[in-house]
């Protein structure tokens, strides 16, 4: 009994009987639209007319006008919003955003039309029939009510409703309640089905999801790249200066002046990369919302750092670092200048890491339709282990240079550590 309770009254039926009257309330304005062509048709005057013929044949004119309706890009999500409210179906099996496809728009045009169709009839139900039942229980009770003109017109006067009444009231709004229940449930096994993700949105999810895995790992690298670089470089000079000072009276005072200068370079340029990176996180943060947001566009972070920067880059990392350009770098594209600031970066990351402060030669050679970076460092007396996909740092190079259709190789040759990243221009 109490089972039988709950699945007729209890929250989740109640949820989507309210869900039915919302699909009762929007096919008003369908049905008021076929109760004009059907009267004019029939030569019955006035909108609400008595006439059951012209009410149910605006229903039947009202359910292709839903259908037609339900093709428009809001409707799937309207329907998708009431739905997860109120059917108690897990939110996840809902597709999101306007259908995509003459399929979904098919699947939302079924769906709307059943909602709608359905709507209007449980609702007509539920406005009409409780009146009507307590009409019915208060026979018994009112002799003036089985008496009275609305008493004849329903045969509610009849001797044998005296004792019949009330068990038929009772039955009218539990069957009421029992048929909001079944199409509630028959809707709930449908939306699924027509509410559902189609391929072409499960694709669409799938690139998102990538889109948003990849946009983290870019601003992952930036992090790493920028920060990494100056905790490194910055250790590195302040171990520097603190062993000259610690040699006494006879101490080096340029080489620590020059220390200094390096680490304030440093991590000046660092602070306007950081600022840079949490431009994009916000400008990704748009994106999400909804804005559109570009490199370019207003408010945007701007470029980033690139080769125009590489010497104030090669002088933070220290006196032992040389650099050779070999060739214009003027003509290299915004993209690619960025991306071999990064890499140079990230390269002497790893030198400042593993060289044991030996001196770092970097080449970039621009002579060529393949655009070449290689960096050398004597290996120290433990060299680093080659392994197969390199650390963070190198495996963040190679995908930096995977990005551009290049190659990145790293690892021991001819008694020096090499890194060298070939791109093509």
């Amino acid at each position: 009994m109490r089972r039988c309770a709950v699945a007729l009254l209890g929250q989740r039926a109640r949820r989507r009987w309210l869900h039915l009257i919302v699909g009762g309330a929007l096919f008003m304005p369908f049905w008021m639209v076929g109760s004009v062509v059907v009267g004019a048709l029939l030569g019955a005057g006035g909108l609400f007319t008595g006439s059951l013929a012209v009410q149910f044949g605006a229903y039947a004119v009202g359910l292709p006008l839903v259908a037609v309706a339900a093709l428009f890009p809001l409707a799937r999500p309207m329907s998708v919003a009431a739905a997860r409210a109120l059917c108690g179906v897990p939110a996840d099996r809902y597709a999101d955003g306007p259908a995509q496809g003459p399929a979904a728009r098919a699947r939302t045009a079924g769906w709307f039309t059943l909602h709608l169709g359905a709507g209007a009839l449980v609702s007509g139900a539920t406005l009409a029939l409780p009146p009507f039942a307590v009409s019915v229980m208060a026979l018994p009770f009112s002799p003036a009510l089985r008496e009275s003109e609305l008493g004849r017109l329903w045969g509610l006067d009849r001797p044998w409703w005296s004792w019949a009444a009330l068990p038929a009231g009772l039955l009218m709004l539990l069957a009421l309640a029992a048929a909001a229940a079944g199409t509630g449930a028959l809707l709930a096994l449908q939306a699924p089905r027509l509410l559902g993700p189609s391929p072409a949105d499960r694709l669409a999810a799938a690139e998102r999801r990538a889109a948003e895995a990849e946009s983290r790992n870019r601003l992952a690298r930036e992090l790493h790249d920028s920060v990494g670089h100056a905790l490194s470089a910055v250790t590195l000079q302040a171990g520097a200066a603190r062993r000259v000072v610690d040699g006494g009276a006879g101490a080096d005072l340029a080489f620590v002046r020059e220390a200094l200068t390096a680490i304030e370079e440093t991590t000046r340029r660092t602070v306007g990369e950081l600022d840079w990176v949490l431009g994009l996180l916000r400008q990704d943060e748009q994106a999400g919302e909804g804005g559109e947001a570009g490199e370019s566009g207003a408010g945007g972070p701007g470029p980033g750092p690139g080769l125009d920067a590489l010497e104030s880059l090669v002088r933070g990392a220290g006196p032992k670092v040389a650099l050779t350009v070999s060739g214009d770098l003027a003509p290299v594209p915004e993209a690619l200048s960025r991306e071999a600031y990064r890499i140079v970066q990230e390269g002497l990351t790893n030198a400042a890491r593993h060289a044991g402060g030996e001196p770092v030669s970097v080449r970039l050679d621009a002579r060529t339709e393949e655009w070449e970076i290689s960096m050398e460092n004597p290996l120290p007396a433990r060299p680093p282990v080659a392994r197969p996909n390199g650390g963070r740092g190198l495996r963040g190079i190679g995908e930096r240079a995977r990005l551009l259709g290049g190659t990145a190789e790293a690892g021991p040759a001819d008694g020096v550590w090499r890194l060298v990243v070939r791109i093509p221009r």
